[in-house]
């Protein structure tokens, strides 16, 4: 379906691809609360985080109307020797092709908007895997493609086991992967992927430098969220925060006493920040990552408790880079503390490891600011906000083992592209 989409898909023109997606972020909008609670009931985020999740897909596809209309192409001359007079060069962006999208559980909405938007907006049909554990979001999202008008088969959900996810991979008439979801499972669907264009946003461990001279009482709150929301789920959740020794331990008073304060429990609560663990393997997980840790000398200051698929806010310092609680990601409700003793061992402590998606500086200082996105390995480095901020049209991807490619309305729309050029000779 996917294929036979694929050419008059690629042939409809600048203004109904654009109101096609403007007439599915208008659906979206309208049918929010019900995508919120399905949200909510299928995946366990709490409803809080769920509508958030609503309002950015529909501002995904908002971006991807407007830029729509925007694309534009390169003229160049080519008479850059003798013999080349009287020419000139036209190029302009062409999809790929169809695309395969395999999305994760935790943004079972906006991670799919960030797949397809895009790839509607460039004319290329989508074949989307959704996350085995949360797939009725995409089933609803695809209701809301048809209404708009969308052209069959330019979306196509296919919820299924892996082993036919693998054959997706391997099929050559899909001609981009686009993959959102663990570093050991994407690096190997790469391995798969034969001659398609690859994008892949992976894991992430995110640093959260706090330097001297913050005021605790205004960073404090990001921090906490970011380290707690949607329980630690996200793959740029705060999950290690490097103190400048001055505020160390004033930092650590205030960020315990405000985890253990963190309402845990019922998703549907609008109260509710930590809500359940997807599945219970992963609490198991979890939990031995803790217990492995304290094991190895790290001390437990809150949490480290589990009931059913909830997991409490827990905290841990006096821990090295070789315990997986710091070195890799938790993805679960876990955050680490530890005492820098000046910006530049902050630096030095945030760049350890394989991940590098994005990095967190709480700073008074510009030229500490400028110095963090100068030195720090990391696809994005945000300045005096928390590392799980997102806006969803600037470039998002990561370096290192946390992916290749960058995704963002515009980024994903030239990830999604080739240029095709035209040669015009006069006479």
């Amino acid at each position: 379906a996917a294929c036979t989409a694929a050419g008059p898909l690629r042939g409809t023109s600048t203004h109904e691809r654009a109101e096609i997606l403007t007439r599915i972020a208008a659906g979206i909008r309208e049918r929010g609360t019900d995508i919120a609670a399905l949200i909510a009931a299928e995946s366990g985020k709490p409803i809080r985080y769920a509508r958030g999740e609503v309002a950015r897909a529909v501002t995904t596809f908002t971006l991807a109307a407007a830029e729509v209309r925007t694309q534009t192409g390169d003229v160049m001359s080519l008479d850059q020797q003798p013999g080349y007079d009287g020419r000139i060069c036209l190029s302009r962006r062409v999809p790929r092709g169809p695309t395969l999208a395999i999305a994760p559980f935790n943004f079972p909405l906006n991670l799919v908007a960030h797949k397809l938007a895009p790839a509607l907006a460039v004319g290329a049909p989508v074949v989307l895997k959704p996350a085995a554990q949360a797939p009725l979001t995409a089933h609803l999202l695809s209701d809301v493609v048809d209404a708009a008008g969308a052209p069959a088969g330019a979306f196509n959900v296919v919820h299924c086991p892996p082993e036919l996810g693998e054959k997706l991979v391997r099929d050559e008439r899909l001609k981009v992967l686009s993959f959102t979801g663990s570093d050991s499972l994407g690096w190997r669907l790469k391995s798969m992927a034969g001659k398609k264009a690859v994008l892949l946003e992976l894991g992430g461990n995110a640093p959260c430098i706090v330097d001297a001279g913050v005021d605790l009482e205004v960073i404090l709150p990001r921090i906490v969220e970011a380290a707690w929301a949607n329980a630690g789920q996200i793959c740029i959740k705060a999950q290690r925060i490097f103190v400048h020794a001055e505020l160390w331990g004033a930092f650590l008073d205030r960020f315990v006493a405000a985890s253990l304060a963190v309402p845990v429990g019922d998703p549907r609560d609008e109260q509710t920040v930590v809500g359940p663990i997807i599945e219970r393997r992963h609490v198991d997980r979890i939990s031995d990552w803790i217990t492995e840790a304290k094991a190895a000398g790290a001390r437990v200051l809150c949490g480290a408790r589990s009931d059913g698929q909830l997991v409490w806010p827990t905290v841990l310092t006096q821990t090295t880079a070789d315990m997986r609680v710091r070195g890799l990601e938790v993805f679960g409700p876990v955050t680490v503390v530890e005492r820098a003793e000046n910006f530049e061992h902050a630096l030095s402590l945030a760049n350890e490891g394989r991940y590098g998606l994005q990095a967190s500086v709480f700073t008074p200082s510009l030229a500490h600011a400028m110095a963090a996105y100068d030195r720090l390995d990391y696809g994005a480095v945000l300045v005096n906000d928390a590392p799980t901020f997102r806006a969803d049209n600037y470039p998002y991807g990561g370096t290192r083992d946390s992916g290749i490619g960058r995704e963002g309305v515009r980024a994903a729309m030239e990830e999604l592209t080739e240029s095709k050029v035209l040669v015009l000779r006069a006479g």
